[in-house]
């Protein structure tokens, strides 16, 4: 195993720096004392993330022989835990004036192996080097990071690309954001990355393959995510239940009315089940749950809750219903990017229905609707009326209305509302 291994780092080193990667905005450091890992869906970049940070490694002037990469998938290598130790001799044998050196250690889905947590531990305690691990959700869910390595560590999440990164990924500018062509390509650009979505795989791909790679992370999800790793058995009420969250994406949801649904169908699951179904679509980054605003927090967890989901691409490839629904997948993918920027965030209802309230360090600090077609004079007040209402309550909340072409600013009853696109409020800080 040491001579394949060994062959496996020069093989590697030899490769670097690694071309024509697509710089994430996820800002991780470098040199930390902390343990780093990388969680997120399957596919959505990690191991390419993790070369972009050996890239600027290389660039910054460390030898590439300070690098340890390895993936624990590669499939000419099937670790038990003891075997970790060998790598590291392998290693060590191959570059035997590093043992001294600062060293970066990277490793790519480091959870196939048993104990794992144990070798990372000793080795931090003993050589002290950068760590990075990335684990895909179904077996590394940031929990279970922290509590393996004791408190160590620092998760990031990482998710398909958003909209600045897919123009990245396709070399279009967004320098300048005001002149008249390029607000026109960038609004058509938006709405090809609105249905496709961003997972990196998928761009530029011809449609029929796009959609089969599309499937078969949908497939792998439900049964390596879900149902290996949580023992399900009812498949069949399984798949009905995330049927049925696709179809209510952006929207309101109830598992009470799922239970229902299901059991007038003759599909037998009770409700503690599809609560559990719901944790563990959270769980693999599959849905996220939007809670309803209150001040109290217990009536927050009690009261209404909408759901939204990982990637309009995927979603649109899983539910035809919601293809032709761009105001839905407008929705979803604010929501996303909401997400990415790690913003708190609630909705609002009775009466002053508000998509996104936006917590700050003071209070809610934005108000925002998203509306995908602002032409109809009545369709704007409608959306404008809650704006101004929950503004009564919190005065010194940003006001914002995310549309899918429209810009101006609406100053009405002593308040300003910004009106801005979707693709331009994407690729601002």
């Amino acid at each position: 195993m040491k001579d394949i291994l060994k062959t496996t780092f020069r093989d590697f080193h030899s490769r670097l720096p690694i071309p024509s990667i697509t710089p994430r905005d996820l800002g991780i450091p470098l040199q930390s004392d902390q343990i780093i890992t990388i969680a997120g869906t399957r596919r959505c970049g990690k191991t390419f993330f993790f070369y972009s940070m050996i890239n600027e490694l290389i660039s910054t002037g460390t030898d590439s022989s300070q690098i340890l990469y390895f993936n624990f998938e590669d499939e000419r290598f099937r670790f038990q835990s003891g075997d970790l130790q060998i790598m590291l001799d392998a290693y060590f044998e191959l570059y035997p004036g590093n043992i001294d050196k600062k060293l970066y250690f990277f490793f790519d889905e480091i959870q196939e192996v048993q104990d794992w947590e144990k070798f990372i531990r000793r080795i931090k305690d003993t050589l002290n080097p950068y760590i990075f691990l990335t684990g895909s959700s179904s077996k590394m869910l940031s929990t279970e990071i922290a509590s393996a390595l004791r408190g160590r560590s620092i998760t990031f999440n990482l998710y398909p690309f958003s909209f600045a990164e897919y123009c990245r990924h396709n070399d279009i500018s967004t320098s300048d954001l005001e002149s008249t062509r390029t607000r026109t390509y960038l609004a058509a650009f938006f709405q090809e990355y609105l249905i496709q979505g961003g997972f990196p795989e998928t761009i530029n791909q011809p449609e029929s393959i796009r959609l089969k790679i599309l499937q078969s992370y949908f497939d792998v999800m439900i049964f390596r995510d879900i149902i290996e790793r949580y023992q399900v058995s009812n498949h069949v009420a399984l798949k009905m239940f995330i049927r049925q969250l696709t179809s209510t994406v952006s929207s309101e949801f109830s598992i009470n009315k799922i239970y229902n649904d299901l059991k007038s169908n003759m599909i037998k699951v009770s409700k503690n089940q599809l609560y559990n179904f719901l944790s563990y679509t959270q769980d693999c980054f599959l849905f996220f749950v939007h809670q309803q605003f209150e001040y109290s927090p217990r009536k927050s967890l009690q009261n209404s809750k909408k759901i939204y989901f990982i990637d309009n691409g995927l979603l649109a490839n899983i539910s035809f219903s919601l293809n032709d629904n761009q105001g839905k997948l407008l929705e979803n993918l604010i929501f996303m990017e909401l997400i990415r920027r790690e913003k708190e965030i609630y909705f609002a209802k009775n009466g002053m229905e508000c998509d996104f309230l936006i917590m700050g360090k003071n209070g809610i600090a934005q108000l925002i609707q998203v509306s995908y077609d602002l032409s109809n004079e009545q369709t704007l007040q409608r959306e404008i009326k809650p704006l101004l209402r929950l503004s009564e309550k919190n005065p010194a909340a940003e006001l914002m209305l995310i549309s899918n072409y429209t810009e101006k600013t609406i100053e009405q009853n002593g308040k300003q509302i910004k009106v801005i696109p979707a693709w331009k409020w994407c690729l601002s800080k």
